[in-house]
């Protein structure tokens, strides 16, 4: 990489938006230029940071003019957060730029085409949508450009909120976030008070110690509240203070849960979560199953486009109930089950313990007879004896992380080849490199984008694979 720091650019027209919501321009020799913080339509004058064989990143050093996509964000926070980088863009345009970035990558990156485009599925609900928000307590916030070129000495140091992208020892002060619905910031905002005036030690991250760590606040569809808080160190007087605080400011919370965590990371996955007050899990409904969502539990934190996302799953898998269906990656078997209506059978397979074990409880606890659930490596699982204890599957579901699948799990699938793939991805490129691989057996027949997370680049797609 070769740093640039002398090359700007004047009245660059910034023409469409990239991965990860950056905008796109191009000089006059064509070289390809992406700037953040800005929309398509913007143009402005920038600064080369960094100098590729074929791009440059750059900043804005002015706005020479405004685009006429762009919109006023509604958090006080825009542009330092980091977590909705398209507040000030039209949602209109969120959506074309998302459907657009989905299709072009399965095209560029998978090289398939002739595949039906669907046009993408809005939310809607363009914010209070997130049905859990996870916030950090340290002991010095991110200060201001303002602060810092004063010649004031900055005492309340103390943050409850994000992480700084890229910066994880640097966490901003939230006074407001419109990602989840009220009461949560009434919630955050009360326990950063309550812990100021008790003269409790927000966590220091350079130094790993103090007493306050994390704050997490769950809901589901009811607007029934779980909180969990991590605490770094043992300190029982000050824990019961803080949680009794808690369940007497808010009565409406329906269950508080803690962890003392002394690792290096907060991490949930390894501690040992305890139950203050309440059962120490939530219910959450679709269609007339019911799933026990708890601290560790992963439960898509878009509630409405969740049933959305399983209900296109479940359409493109074609099913008449006579199929059997592997679910792969199946976290906790939502998706398992709320297809298992329409089908003969259906296994899930999950590499995490606790996912496998919640999966079991919630099928039990819906009367569903015809799914089982396997823990393993995916890559490991499907050994001959595998399939024919279980059979072999008509159609394979796949619903991997943001960095897609295996290959040795690609190269499973097609050693398989079942008549149908339906791919759910939070990450078209993964999805698209994983595709191009499938490609030599399967045809592409339809993919469909589904929005997710409105205000973000991030967005969701689905697509269906036809054996050859």
């Amino acid at each position: 990489m070769r740093r640039k720091k002398n090359i700007q650019i004047s009245n660059l027209v910034l023409i469409s938006a990239g991965a990860k919501g950056v905008a796109i321009g191009k000089t006059e020799e064509g070289k390809t230029v992406l700037v953040g913080n800005a929309v398509p339509g913007d143009v402005v004058d920038v600064q080369v940071i960094k100098s590729k064989k074929n791009y440059y990143e750059a900043k804005v050093l002015d706005f020479i003019k405004y685009s006429s996509d762009r919109e006023n964000p509604e958090c006080i926070h825009f542009g330092i957060c980091g977590g909705c980088k398209w507040q000030n863009l039209s949602y209109e345009k969120q959506l074309e730029y998302k459907e657009k970035e989905v299709y072009n990558n399965i095209k560029r990156i998978g090289k398939i085409d002739n595949f039906q485009e669907l046009n993408i599925i809005p939310s809607s609900d363009k914010y209070n949508y997130r049905n859990k928000m996870e916030f950090s307590f340290s002991n010095a916030r991110w200060l201001t450009s303002e602060e810092i070129q004063s010649e004031i000495n900055v005492i309340d140091k103390d943050a409850l909120g994000f992480h700084i992208p890229q910066q994880w020892n640097k966490v901003l002060d939230i006074q407001e976030c419109f990602l989840q619905k009220e009461p949560s910031n009434k919630i955050r905002n009360s326990i950063k008070r309550f812990a100021l005036k008790q003269n409790m030690e927000f966590y220091d991250f350079k130094e790993k110690n103090g007493f306050l760590r994390t704050l997490m606040i769950r809901s589901n569809s009811k607007n029934e509240i779980m909180i969990l808080l991590q605490f770094f160190k043992e300190d029982s007087e000050n824990i019961e203070k803080m949680l009794n605080y808690v369940r007497d400011e808010f009565p409406e919370v329906k269950t508080i849960l803690y962890a003392v965590n002394p690792k290096g990371n907060d991490s949930l996955y390894d501690l040992d979560i305890k139950t203050f007050h309440g059962t120490g899990f939530l219910m959450e409904e679709i269609g007339n199953l019911k799933f026990k969502i708890g601290p560790k539990s992963f439960f898509q934190t878009n509630y409405k486009q969740a049933v959305k996302l399983y209900e296109i799953t479940r359409n493109f898998a074609e099913l008449n109930g006579e199929e059997i269906v592997y679910d792969l990656y199946t976290g906790t078997g939502t998706i398992a089950q709320f297809i298992s209506c329409k089908a003969k059978l259906v296994v899930g397979v999950e590499s995490v313990p606790e996912a496998i074990r919640a999966a079991k409880e919630n099928a039990e606890y819906n009367n569903i007879s015809n799914c089982r659930f396997y823990c393993g490596d995916m890559k490991d699982i499907f050994t001959e004896e595998f399939i024919y204890e279980n059979g072999y599957p008509d159609v394979i579901i796949t619903d991997p992380p943001r960095e897609g699948m295996h290959k040795n799990v690609v190269n499973t699938i097609l050693r398989i080849a079942p008549k149908k793939v339906v791919y759910v991805s939070c990450n078209s490129a993964t999805q698209a490199r994983d595709l191009e691989i499938m490609k030599e057996k399967y045809e592409v027949i339809k993919v469909q984008a589904v929005d997710m997370f409105p205000q973000t680049y991030h967005v969701e797609s689905v697509a269906l694979l036809k054996l050859k």
